[in-house]
Order: structure tokens, then sequence, then C-alpha cells
């Protein structure tokens, strides 16, 4: 049986040296914007991480708020008006405040996040949390975040071997003094762009370690928990036409999308990503473009032969066509698999949640080939111009 192979697929492969430098070109740029993407879902997911792990419906903060980790605080009064309205079942108060850990293997301090609540009225939705709200009742216990950020020493790995009584230091960022709590369990959140390591604490023990920078009836979050059968978005719309303007509501969605378009819009991270990610889909227009055009050049004879016979600018042109869509499939692959373990290494070094989603490998897919189709599109200026003549 004759099998027709490809007259695209034959020039390419007539020069193999060639060939396998313009795939391992492009799969450079795979690779690029895998590694865009993959980091770019990591500054969102590990952003909103607190966010995804409330146990509420709707979610009360200052009307300056930005971010979770900006301190913009309002009045624990406006979180109890919400129970005079139709449909609030329950209201928690939340306590978020950046503190210094002390190492306590070399006593160097670092940021960590403080996250305090009271443990009668739970907001985090970690299993691990839920099964130790009995020891955050004890005063000065706190449960520390197993997937922060080495500098804070082994704390974690202390406390799996069963050092239960190591003594911690925390220091408010206004106090040279600092408190001494004491580990009651672990729980896994991660670290952020913006965050090392993460700690929980109750309400008390949270205005103990800083006992002058608020007072108790100023909170970051006021969590608020609906009747069953009401709808979310038309409690909050009467909360907002009622509450005074200083706090803004948010439903859970709501409170993620506006955290992911803090740090999309207004942080540098954000927007270096996206320019990156801009750039690597120009750079990759470019460099097949030379591919593809010097693969023209050096069939140029060739293509005004086969216009010489007979054959239209249709067919020819659909040759650079399939010629950019074979680069694209070829250099997608490798770029898949390098990109599948750079995602683990560096979630490994950085501690973020960088992992492959299949939503990103369709998106990198589809611009890949997009990317090829237009650098082909560019570079057939030159095989309209294929004149018979040229030959003779």
């Amino acid at each position: 049986m004759n099998v027709k192979i490809p007259l695209a697929w034959l020039q390419l492969a007539q020069q193999k040296a060639r060939f396998i430098v313009a795939v391992a070109g492009i799969a450079f740029i795979v690779l690029l914007m895998f590694i865009q993407l993959g980091f770019q879902d990591a500054l969102y997911s590990s952003a909103t991480a607190v966010h995804q792990n409330l146990k509420g419906d709707l979610f009360i903060v200052s009307s300056q708020y930005k971010s979770l980790t900006s301190n913009q605080s309002f009045s624990r009064n406006r979180l109890y008006q919400t129970l005079g309205f139709e449909g609030v079942e329950s209201v928690s108060p939340m306590y978020l405040q950046f503190a210094k850990l002390k190492n306590p293997v070399s006593g160097e301090k670092y940021s960590i996040y403080v996250i305090g609540f009271d443990p009668g009225k739970p907001v985090m939705n970690i299993p691990e949390v839920q099964e130790n709200l009995d020891k955050l009742k004890i005063p000065d216990v706190m449960l520390f975040d197993r997937d922060s950020r080495p500098e804070f020493g082994p704390i974690a790995e202390n406390f799996s071997r069963g050092e239960t009584e190591q003594p911690i230091e925390i220091f408010s960022f206004e106090s040279l003094q600092g408190y001494r709590v004491r580990v009651g369990g672990l729980f896994s959140l991660g670290p952020s762009f913006g965050v090392d390591g993460n700690l929980i604490v109750s309400d008390s023990t949270f205005l103990r370690i800083n006992p002058n920078l608020r007072p108790a009836e100023k909170i970051d979050v006021g969590i608020v928990k609906l009747k069953p059968g009401f709808i979310p978005q038309e409690i909050l719309e009467h909360l907002r036409v009622n509450l005074p303007n200083d706090v803004q509501i948010f439903t859970r969605q709501q409170f993620i999308d506006f955290e992911k378009k803090y740090w999309a819009s207004r942080t540098p991270i954000g927007f270096i990503l996206n320019l990156m990610l801009t750039m690597a889909a120009i750079v990759g227009v470019v460099i097949v473009y030379q591919i593809l055009y010097s693969n023209i050049a050096t069939q140029f004879i060739a293509y005004a032969t086969l216009k010489a016979i007979g054959y239209a600018n249709g067919y020819l042109l659909n040759v650079v066509f399939q010629q950019a869509l074979i680069l694209a499939l070829l250099a997608y692959i490798p770029g898949f698999i390098i990109s599948v373990a750079l995602y683990d290494f560096a979630m490994q070094v950085t501690k973020l949640p960088i992992m492959m989603t299949s939503n990103n490998a369709l998106i990198v897919l589809t611009s890949t080939v997009l990317i090829c189709i237009t650098s082909g599109a560019l570079a057939i200026n030159k095989l309209r111009s294929a004149d018979p003549a040229d030959i003779f």
C-alpha cells in the first residue's frame, strides 16, 4: 500500500539538524509560557488560600480594604449589627496581623502571618484546625503551618517528634519584648508571595501578642453565616443598603475575585507576570517566523517549480500552515514534560502551589498553535512572490 507522506513533513525533515533546533526553540517558548502561567496560578491560589478555607456565606471588611495582608481593621459593632437582619444566623470576628517569630535554633526573627479567632466560633474550614480547636482554647497555644518556609526553623519537625513543650517567642512589630507560646498542633496552608508562613491562635492570645497594637473591638474580617434557604446575594444587597459605608461586603467568590484583582493589577509581581507572558508570545511569533521564513527561502526554487507545473498559491500556503502545525505539536510535547518536572522542583523549593492543570495545558497548546499559525501567515508573503521564471 502506498502511503502519501505530506510535503510539509518532507521539507522539515530534509535538514534534520535545523529541524531539531527549530523544535527545541519552540519548545523553549512553550516552557516559558508554562512557567509564567504556573507562577501566575500560584500567585492567585496562594493569595486566596485563606479566603477559600473560610467558613461563611458573606464577608465584611473595611471600606479601605485592599488585600488580606494589608491591615485595614473596622469596628466589630458593624459585624454584630448584621445579627439584626433577617436571614443572618451567626457572625464570627477574625483578626489578622503580621508578627515576628524567633527561630528557636538560630535566634533570627522572621515575619509570620498570625490568624486569630474565637475557638468557640471556628472560621477555618481546615480539618486539622477543626481537630485542634480545644487546644486553641488553652491560653498561649498556637497551631503552626507545617508548610511555612524553612527559615522559621524545625518547629514542625520538633512537634512531630513529640516535643510539644518547645517554647516559641513571637514579637509584635512595635515591641522588643517577645511573647511566649507553645505549639499545640500543625496544619497545612502554605506561604504566598506576600506571606512566608502562618500560625493560628485564639482571639485572646492574638490580643496578648499585640497588646498595644489595637483594641479588641477592631477586627479585620467579619464572617457572616446565613440561615438555610436564604440567598447570599440578596442578603448582601440588603446589608449594603442598610449598613454605613465604612464597610464593604462580599460573597465568597467576590471576596476571592477582589483579592485576585489586587494582586493582578496593583502589585509589581502581577504586572511582571502578565508582561512576561505577553513577551513570551511575541518572542514565540518572531522565532517561529524566522524558522518558517528560513525554510521557505531554502526551498524557494522548489516552490517556484511547483507553481510552474500548476500548483496554486493555496496549495503552497497550506504546506506552510501544515509545517507550522507540525512544529507546534512536536515542540509542545517536550515543553510539557519539562514543565511538569520544573513545577515539582519549584513547588518543593518555594512551597508555592505550582501545579500543572488541564486548563493551563490546554491554554498553552492553543497558544502554541496560534503562535505558529500566526508566524506562518507572516512568512507566506515571500511564498506569494515565488515566480517560476526564477528557476529558468
